[in-house]
């Protein structure tokens, strides 16, 4: 009876959060172009659903999450490809504007090199991430778990796909140059902390140690924030072409904030931590003198 309650309440979440997602894209896109009186922006929410959903079935079945954040960034990819070919008119010529192209260039360079990343991560680590070791074998929690990332995407590449979505094409001013600004230093931010923790990692004389070198002297999660400060990015670069119940997505960077931080990101990352190092006075003296998210010189 127990395990009964438990699964009718994973499957109550999945409604919420695909009703949510769903909700908030219809809002998102609703000033945007439409297909059949359904906004873009929702039909490309509708595709995040339907590729999560999918891969969830052979996840269940073999439980595993190796593919997890693989299908996560092919989510992006196809959000980005689903909303560039129904926002161009093929019969009077591209609705795509230039911020239109470069942001979905961006994301999708974003998606593929980080889902690259993961995918090589979690290979080497056995194709295991203890996050889901408790919920892989639980196939309602397990489902939870990707109806939860297709939300997550839809969120996040809200702006991007508004801009792409957008009915009106505004020139190219202050905005898409400060944004790209932004994108282009949050990307490299993140790219730059990613190779410097797998070469620390790699090198055996690390083995068992913190990472304390390179950006990771200047914030214990410098990748983390280069992930928001390059979707902060997008939003800047959206920012003309907003309208209406549009501006939702200006709740993009605050969701990935709090993602980051208090639900799968720091909170979880110093737990591991703390069973690792916790009794180390280096490592305290390293979280004590670091800054937790954005970099800056070491206190003394």
């Amino acid at each position: 009876m127990a395990s009964l309650k438990k699964s009718l309440r994973s499957f109550a979440v999945v409604i919420f959060a695909t009703a949510l997602g769903l909700g908030f894209a219809w809002l998102a896109g609703s000033n945007g172009q439409d297909l059949a009186g359904i906004p873009v922006l929702a039909v490309c929410a509708i595709m995040a659903f339907a590729v999560n959903w999918i891969a969830f079935v052979p996840a269940a079945i073999a439980q595993t999450e190796k593919f997890y954040d693989l299908i996560g960034s092919l989510t992006y990819i196809t959000m980005i490809a689903v909303a560039c070919l129904l926002s161009h008119d093929f019969g009077l010529g591209t609705k795509l504007d230039t911020r239109a192209i470069v942001v979905a260039v961006m994301v999708v360079v974003w998606a593929a090199r980080l889902g690259t990343f993961l995918f090589i991560r979690i290979s080497n680590d056995g194709g295991r991430d203890s996050r889901f070791d408790k919920i892989k074998v639980n196939p309602p929690r397990f489902l939870v778990a990707w109806t939860l990332q297709a939300v997550w995407t839809i969120i996040t590449a809200s702006a991007a796909l508004a801009i792409i979505t957008a009915n009106d094409r505004v020139e190219i001013g202050i905005f898409f140059w400060l944004g790209a600004a932004i994108w282009v230093v949050g990307f490299g931010i993140e790219v730059v902390a990613d190779k410097q923790k797998s070469a620390f990692k790699a090198d055996p004389a690390n083995e068992g140690e913190f990472i304390d070198v390179g950006l990771w002297r200047w914030s214990q999660h410098p990748n983390y924030f280069g992930e928001i400060m390059l979707w902060t990015g997008v939003v800047v670069m959206a920012l003309p072409v907003l309208s209406g119940w549009s501006f939702v997505v200006l709740s993009s960077p605050v969701f990935i904030y709090l993602l980051l931080t208090k639900i799968s990101g720091i909170n979880l990352q110093e737990q591991s931590a703390n069973s690792k190092w916790g009794d180390d006075p280096e490592f305290q003296e390293y979280r004590r003198k670091t800054p937790k998210l954005v970099p800056m010189p070491p206190r003394s």
